[in-house]
């Protein structure tokens, strides 16, 4: 069996196409896989670092700018639409894949249409509550489209094409239980952990804000913070917390970090997780059952981080903020506040694994599986 996956941009994207294709060879040690993205994107660092052959197609998105700018770059990407999709049809004679996969990202978009044009089966997988432009673009062409959420499946015109599958998590969340966790990071059995992250880079404004929730909790906030500044935000933050914080900040409980590698363990230990409102994010949140305040980043396309983020908010599992709209005060509050009630917690660690697909990885492998068989037959 041979499996194409189209996917890029982001981790995103990325790292549930890796995961699918680690489970396929599990099951079928002479499966062959190749990965299609963009170049100098994302992608052709984290395929090749997993172990797989991937080749690139020229590709690039859509501005919303109507700008003289942002019409000149509508109309490279025009052009690379057909420039990429005569790539890709190269790529997919030469590899004669039995399915093809996209997992998300604009280079799904030639991907998949020069797959189904020569007849191959498709599927493409929306992580997002809502569909993005490449998913709307490919509903007419792909044979299935695989969401997140049972909530998203109203978004679609045609339910009989549409599964429920959630999103694949990175591995390691399944390592060791909370108190495993906790123990692992030494902390003590009663005391309230928060994580805060908002992006390998860090995210400005943010920052600024637990920085100011740090300076108004003080010497004594009631709960340990892990705070992932990001790599490009640290220094900026370190200083501003020198400037406002006199005490010592990891002997009061507050453990700011240029970046959080050990993310599965940190994030089972948490009690409660302050983030974005990304796909994966929130896949990792609801594998977990983590009760989370949720802001939503106000730069995505099309505004679909805070309707993820609504999604588990009705369902009782989430608290959201707008960035705009909340003070670090505000923020300390809310967290302190949630803090202060174990049984909301519990409701909300519930609710949260009530959203989730535990089994996303393999329902989405046996798809796959089913497909190659039945269009075999």
């Amino acid at each position: 069996m041979k499996v194409l996956f189209a996917c890029g941009g982001t981790a995103g994207h990325i790292n549930p196409a890796i995961a699918v294709a680690q489970r396929l060879q599990a099951l079928d040690p002479q499966c062959e896989v190749l990965f299609v993205g963009a170049a100098d994107r994302m992608e052709t660092e984290l395929v090749p670092r997993a172990g797989y052959e991937i080749r690139t197609v020229t590709v690039s998105n859509f501005s919303r700018s109507l700008s003289g700018e942002g019409l000149r770059h509508n109309l490279r990407s025009v052009r690379n639409v057909f420039t990429s999709t005569r790539e890709a049809k190269r790529i997919v004679r030469d590899f004669a894949p039995d399915i093809a996969v996209g997992t998300g990202g604009y280079v799904c978009y030639p991907v998949l249409k020069a797959a189904a044009q020569l007849n191959v089966p498709t599927l493409v997988h929306e992580s997002n509550a809502v569909p993005g432009l490449t998913t709307k673009m490919l509903i007419s062409d792909v044979d299935r489209i695989l969401v997140g959420f049972e909530d998203s499946r109203r978004h679609y015109g045609d339910p009989s094409k549409v599964f429920v599958t959630g999103t694949p998590v990175r591995a390691g969340f399944t390592d060791c239980t909370k108190a495993q966790a906790r123990e692992k990071l030494g902390l003590d059995a009663d005391q309230p952990l928060v994580v805060s992250v908002w992006g390998s880079l860090g995210a400005r404004v943010m920052n600024e804000k637990i920085v100011g929730m740090i300076a108004a909790a003080g010497e004594n906030p009631g709960f340990r913070l892990i705070h992932s500044a990001g790599k490009s935000g640290y220094e900026g933050v370190a200083s501003k917390l020198a400037e406002r914080c006199s005490f010592d900040l990891l002997q009061h409980g507050y453990d700011v970090r240029p970046y959080i590698y050990d993310m599965p363990l940190v994030m089972t230990a948490a009690d409660l997780v302050l983030c974005r409102a990304g796909a994966s994010t929130l896949a990792e949140l609801t594998y977990l059952g983590k009760p989370a305040v949720l802001v939503p980043s106000p730069n995505v396309t099309n505004n679909h981080q805070e309707k993820n983020a609504r999604v588990l908010e009705r369902a009782g599992g989430a608290k959201v903020l707008l960035e705009p709209e909340f003070t670090p005060e505000d923020l300390l509050e809310t967290i302190r506040g949630l803090l202060s009630a174990p049984e909301t917690l519990r409701t909300m660690e519930q609710n949260m694994k009530s959203c989730g697909v535990p089994d996303a990885t393999e329902r989405i492998a046996d798809m796959v599986l089913e497909m190659v068989k039945a269009y075999r037959n």
